[in-house]
């Protein structure tokens, strides 16, 4: 669904402390951008590179701007501003409307909002807001657990057991965050954010049972709202033929909103504890990231160093025969 002015009005109103001037037909605008800004150099005649489809902000500097114009050459810039398809108007610090602009606003259709707030602190309110509302987001069929601290994303067929892994990382001690449907957004470059639908939040479905409430069950403690994914971890069922990474050096990725996630596949068969394996995927990944300690590459190197010390050993005693 597209964000209109109406919509920020009813989420931020209390935030913002916003009250309603201008158009209330402006309420339907569109907003398009994820960004505000100042008009300041529209107000002052240069109109190139004018970014009309932002919000647009006026704070102290620009309406003791406009109130030290002559009252024509006010009008004439408020009617310019007002002109353009803008969503809609931000007044900050409870300051009153220039003259003749409300009339204008009316006439032009857009609606003007005045918040309470200091210019500095409304931008920090509306600005995550409106990052999170245009952020890249997808969806994506699996369950997202946090695991000693690391967003698990687990992915596979449907009926593969993904929820019922999750339930018994719950059971353990873990948090779910989603299940089967885990909406993600990109914060930044390289942040994925997961979260579950408002509808079906921390509930889960296990197949013979029906629907549960996990919070019910195990207490507030064993969920949470969001969580970053760090790791996708796919389950799919044991096929004896198929090549399997056994040292862990070829490290595999995923892409998700152009970003790239560690990508590991788990292939189930009778009596593999996945629970447990879950548990190591996210204290190596713990290791990896933030004690810079790779097994792997440990033990690689322990192995070429043992190698290069035998064929030392080789080259020397060679070197006595002769």
């Amino acid at each position: 669904m597209p964000l209109t002015v109406g919509t920020l009005v009813d989420r931020l109103r209390e935030p913002l402390r916003l009250e309603l001037y201008g158009s209330p037909d402006g309420l339907s605008r569109e907003i398009s951008a994820g960004e505000a800004q100042s008009p300041g150099l529209l107000l002052a005649g240069w109109t190139g590179r004018f970014l009309a489809h932002r919000i647009q902000v006026l704070g102290e500097t620009e309406i003791s701007y406009l109130r030290s114009r002559p009252e024509a050459e006010r009008r004439e810039t408020l009617a310019r501003l007002l002109a353009y398809p803008i969503p809609c108007v931000f007044i900050t610090k409870g300051q009153d409307l220039p003259d003749g602009m409300d009339a204008l606003a009316r006439d032009a259709g857009v609606a003007v909002l005045r918040s309470q707030l200091r210019t500095a602190e409304f931008y920090k309110q509306l600005n995550p807001y409106l990052e999170n509302e245009f952020a890249p987001a997808t969806n994506m069929h699996g369950s997202l657990a946090d695991v000693f601290g690391v967003g698990l994303l687990f992915t596979g067929t449907s009926g593969i057991g993904k929820s019922e892994c999750v339930l018994d990382l719950v059971e353990r001690g873990h948090r779910l965050v989603a299940d089967d449907l885990v909406l993600i957004r990109r914060r930044g470059t390289d942040v994925l954010l997961g979260r579950g639908h408002e509808l079906q939040r921390h509930f889960m479905e296990i197949r013979g049972v029906g629907l549960i409430d996990v919070p019910a069950i195990f207490g507030i403690h064993a969920v949470r709202q969001q969580k970053r994914i760090e790791v996708v971890v796919r389950l799919e069922p044991w096929d004896a033929n198929a090549a399997v990474e056994r040292t862990g050096l070829d490290e595999a990725t995923t892409t998700i909103l152009g970003v790239e996630v560690p990508f590991i596949k788990v292939r189930l068969n009778p009596g593999k504890n996945i629970t447990v394996i879950a548990e190591v995927i996210a204290m190596n990944h713990l290791l990896k990231y933030s004690g810079g300690t790779n097994a792997a590459e440990q033990f690689n190197e322990r192995l070429i160093g043992r190698m290069r010390r035998a064929a030392d050993v080789n080259r020397y005693l060679q070197d006595d025969d002769e």
